[in-house]
C-alpha cells in the first residue's frame, strides 16, 4: 500500500479551490432571506457556507496565476463578497418592502403603537409589518424560492467567473434601481387599504363638522380599526397575489443579475 504524501502545493491548491467559492457563498449567506436571520447561530451559518462552497467548488474555474495573498487576490476577494451580497440582497429587499407596506397600513388604521420586537433587525416593527413579513417568507419557501436563489448563485460562477467578472457601477446601479422598484411595488400593495382608510377618515371629519358634540376620539379609533381589518380581510387574496408576484419578480431579477454580460475582455 502506497503511503499518502502531502506537499505544500497540494494543500495550497485545495485551500484555493474552497476559498474563492467560500467568499461568494459567505456574502450570499450574509444577505439572503432566511439564511441571514440573526436568530440562526453564527456557527450554523459558517457550516452552511462551507457546505455550499464545497458543493459548488467543482463549478468554479480559478485562474492559475491568482494568489490569495497578492494584491489582485485581495481585490478579487472583495469582489466575490460583493457579488454574493448583491445576489442575496436583491431578494432580501422584497421582504423589506413588505414590512414597509405593513407599516404604512398600520399607521393609517391607528396601529402604529402596536409593535413587536423583530428578532432579525433587533428593532420594533408594527404587527402588520410582521404579518406581511411572515406572508412573504411562507410564500418564498412554498415556491422553493431558496432553491431558485441557490441556482442563481451556482450559475453566477459561470457568468461571473472568479477574478474575471467586470463589476462596475452599472452592476450596483441595477441593484439600487431594483430596490426602488420593490418599494414602489410594496406601496402599491398597501395602497388599496390606505385609500379606503383615508376615505373613512374623511367621512369621520365630515361627521365631526356636522355634529361637533360627537366625541370623535371615542368612536373614531374604533371605526378606523374595524374598517382597516375589514379591508384587509376582503382584500387578502389581492394582497397574497401581490406578495407572490413581488417575490417571483425578485427571483427573476436575481437571475437576470447573474446573467448580465459582466465578463471582462
Amino acid at each position: 500500500m502506497q503511503p499518502v504524501t502531502l506537499n505544500a502545493a497540494d494543500v495550497s491548491h485545495w485551500v484555493s479551490r474552497l476559498w474563492w467559492p467560500m467568499l461568494r457563498v459567505g456574502g450570499f449567506v450574509l444577505a439572503a432571506p432566511v439564511a441571514s436571520e440573526t436568530v440562526i447561530p453564527t456557527f450554523v451559518k459558517i457550516v452552511m457556507s462551507l457546505s455550499l462552497a464545497f458543493l459548488m467548488a467543482p463549478l468554479v474555474q480559478i485562474p492559475a496565476a491568482l494568489s490569495i495573498f497578492s494584491g489582485a487576490g485581495v481585490l478579487a476577494a472583495v469582489q466575490e463578497i460583493l457579488i454574493g451580497v448583491a445576489i442575496g440582497m436583491v431578494v432580501q429587499l422584497t421582504f423589506e418592502a413588505l414590512t414597509f407596506a405593513g407599516q404604512t397600513i398600520s399607521l393609517s388604521m391607528g396601529l402604529g403603537f402596536a409593535t413587536l420586537v423583530d428578532p432579525q433587525r433587533g428593532a420594533n416593527t408594527t404587527v402588520l409589518g410582521q404579518m406581511f413579513m411572515i406572508f412573504g417568507i411562507l410564500t418564498y419557501l412554498a415556491i422553493n424560492g431558496h432553491l431558485v436563489l441557490l441556482g442563481a448563485l451556482a450559475e453566477s460562477f459561470h457568468t461571473l467567473p472568479i477574478a474575471a467578472a467586470h463589476i462596475d457601477r452599472n452592476f450596483f446601479l441595477s441593484v439600487a434601481l431594483w430596490g426602488a422598484r420593490v418599494f414602489e411595488t410594496g406601496l402599491l400593495i398597501a395602497l388599496p387599504a390606505v385609500i379606503a382608510l383615508v376615505i373613512v377618515n374623511l367621512a369621520l371629519g365630515v361627521v365631526t363638522r356636522a355634529a361637533p358634540q360627537l366625541n370623535l376620539f371615542g368612536i373614531g379609533f374604533t371605526i378606523t380599526l374595524m374598517c382597516g381589518f375589514f379591508v384587509l380581510i376582503v382584500g387578502l387574496d389581492g394582497v397574497m397575489a401581490g406578495v407572490s408576484s413581488l417575490i417571483n419578480s425578485a427571483l427573476d431579477a436575481a437571475a437576470d443579475l447573474v446573467r448580465a454580460p459582466a465578463v471582462a475582455h
